[in-house]
């Protein structure tokens, strides 16, 4: 502590009221707790660190949360005052010392006042030069006390409440401590100081290697970012450029196509200007006969000998002309027509397609609920069966199916005699048709899972009493509305929800777990099928086929027509569509699989996967 000078010796007793009852020295920065109490900013907040109830340290009055800490500035001014210098300073200038080791002046010996000192006697608590440190070294009553080199401020070493040296470091408060006080902290954590010291080394040490390792990772993540960035910059180029080369070949079909229309246009137009170019030389041919016969005329009536000029009148009177006759030409108006109307078709195909691709990007976008994205797509979600087109096949397949029309259309105006098997025809494709059906369900469930479709539910077709959870597949019946936004596919009046993938053509297979199934319905639908209304619920309309519960009664829905089932019990019900085949088999899950019930029908537009919940209690798992 600094000396006090003479010119303040009011201060010298409040030296005992500017000590923090904490760590017994001057306030530094003191600060002001609302029970009136003051103590050292460092020291109250070591105090209260990793605490959630805070209590003044001298009285213990709690208070209900953390304090605002305000500093006392006439306390600050006082303990400068005693101090005799601020104590801003004193801690900067004590900080520097410590932190740089710089030594102003050398530690005098403490007994001569002269020499500089080589050592200090901790038990002696002073310093020694060399003549005054030999009965250290010579006697045996200095054996035990411990030396080490010189140390400056030997009474900042020590206890200010024992006046002993620290001997132990208390980790629990964070501070050195003599042996005295090892009292007042035996419920502590405390180590010697030398061992404090190592454990705190040691600590760290694995700090800075935990830094390091973090240090490194945070590089690696760095290195990894960058290279996913640039190999997503180059899939994005490669994917730019096969794009290109598909949009490319897709102009160049349409101009082929273009070519084509084009030159059967010219064809005929080549045609009917042939025809007028020959009539038109028969004409002029026909236009100089007369010509000529009019020149004969006109000299046989300039002849003078009368016998001369009644053989010329004779042989001009038998020749005869005819009016010319010009056939009537017209060009092939049905097959000017028929190519513009292909022209027409393969526009609103392209377009068709185009529209429909930006309804399905559209539709496809991540709907976000709270901090939770919707995944658009199953992650793992398997392609269906069957033949898988790009959009330039498609259109490719359009412009064909478009000429085919049109051959046909021709061909039916020829006529055509029909063989009298369509009932023999008609006869066999439905006994395939059974016997396809047959042999799915005798297929073990294990044969069944390879048309497995990973099915999730589409947030926005979701009734707003339908609640979603489980990553959209598991659906419940809230007890009040959810508030969902608008969207044009949101069912309004009938507590449902559709798939979000849908099936055009090949074989799929899902399975839906009912925990509760009192008041619940399991289907198919098309795109299409209404949203609000009486006709927008499950089998009431053309456009959708289910299987539904109403406590233990079963039955069958499509197109507002009920079928009442056999009652089946079962907690599993496995969905088989077949779209080329035309038939879609509800069956109960189990050791044996038992047909609930089949549908037959000519399916036209892609199919979703369709639910339909009442009651509050009804949970539909989609496994």
């Amino acid at each position: 502590m600094a000396a006090l000078t003479a010119s303040e010796p009011g201060l010298a007793g409040l030296e005992e009221e500017l000590t923090c009852s904490i760590c017994l020295s001057l306030f530094s920065s003191p600060v002001t707790v609302p029970c009136g109490h003051n103590f050292c900013a460092s020291c109250l907040e070591l105090s209260w660190a990793g605490q959630s109830e805070f209590s003044c340290p001298q009285c213990r009055a709690t208070f209900p949360g953390r304090p605002q800490l305000q500093k006392n500035t006439v306390l600050c001014r006082v303990v400068e005052q005693l101090r005799g210098r601020t104590g801003a300073e004193e801690e900067e200038k004590e900080e520097d010392a410590v932190g740089l080791g710089e030594e102003a002046t050398p530690v005098y010996c403490d007994s001569c006042r002269e020499a500089p000192a080589v050592q200090t006697c901790l038990t002696c608590t002073a310093s020694f030069c060399p003549e005054h440190l030999q009965p250290h070294r010579d006697s045996p009553a200095f054996r035990d006390h411990q030396l080490c080199p010189p140390l400056r401020d030997l009474q900042q070493r020590k206890c200010r409440q024992h006046n002993k040296i620290f001997e132990f470091f208390c980790s629990q408060h964070g501070i050195c401590i003599c042996s005295l006080c090892l009292l007042g902290h035996k419920l502590c954590h405390t180590n010697p100081l030398q061992l404090a010291k190592a454990n705190a080394e040691s600590a760290l040490k694995k700090k800075l290697m935990e830094l390091h390792n973090q240090s490194e990772k945070a590089a690696r993540a760095m290195s990894s970012v960058k290279t996913n960035q640039s190999q997503a910059a180059e899939t994005v180029s490669r994917k730019k450029d096969l794009i290109r080369s598909e949009f490319s070949e897709i102009k160049a079909l349409i101009e082929e196509r273009e070519n084509e229309i084009l030159k059967l246009i010219a064809d005929e137009e080549k045609r009917v200007c042939g025809k007028f170019d020959y009539i038109y030389g028969v004409l002029g041919s026909k236009k100089n006969e007369i010509h000529s016969l009019r020149d004969q005329i006109e000299m046989a009536l300039t002849e003078s000998d009368d016998i001369l000029f009644l053989k010329r009148a004779a042989a001009l009177q038998r020749t005869s002309t005819k009016d010319a006759f010009v056939p009537v030409i017209e060009i092939d108006q049905s097959l000017i027509q028929s190519t513009y109307q292909s022209a027409i078709n393969l526009k609103d195909i392209v377009k068709l397609s185009v529209i429909q691709g930006k309804e399905r990007k559209a539709e496809a976008k991540p709907i976000p609920v709270k901090t939770k994205t919707f995944p658009a797509v199953a992650p793992n979600r398997k392609k269906p069966p069957g033949p898988q087109h790009t959009q330039k096949e498609k259109i490719l397949l359009q412009c064909q199916a478009t000429l085919q029309a049109e051959a046909d259309t021709k061909e039916k105006k020829k006529p055509v005699k029909v063989a009298p098997t369509t009932g023999t025809v008609s006869a066999a494709a439905a006994a395939t048709a059974k016997e396809l059906i047959d042999s799915f369900l005798k297929k073990p469930r294990e044969e069944l899972l390879q048309y497995t479709a990973n099915i999730t539910l589409d947030f926005n077709t979701a009734h707003n009493k339908v609640m979603l959870s489980n990553r959209y597949t598991r659906m419940s019946v809230s007890d009040t509305p959810l508030h969902y936004d608008y969207h044009p596919q949101r069912f309004t009046d009938c507590p449902q929800v559709l798939g979000f993938q849908c099936f055009k053509r090949g074989i799929h297979y899902w399975e839906v777990e009912l925990q509760q199934n009192s008041f619940c319905g399991i289907g198919i639908c098309y795109g299409s099928m209404e949203r609000q209304g009486p006709g927008s619920r499950l089998g009431r309309n053309s456009s959708s086929w289910c299987i539904e519960w109403l406590n233990s009664k079963i039955s069958s829905w499509h197109n507002d027509v009920e079928k009442c089932l056999p009652n089946v019990k079962a907690t599993k019900i496995g969905v088989l569509l077949h779209c080329e085949g035309g038939f879609v088999i509800f069956m109960a899950v189990g050791e044996k699989h038992n047909l609930i019930y089949k549908f037959k029908a000519q399916f036209t537009e892609a199919l979703y996967p369709a639910f339909w919940l009442f009651s509050s209690g009804t949970v539909l798992t989609l496994c």
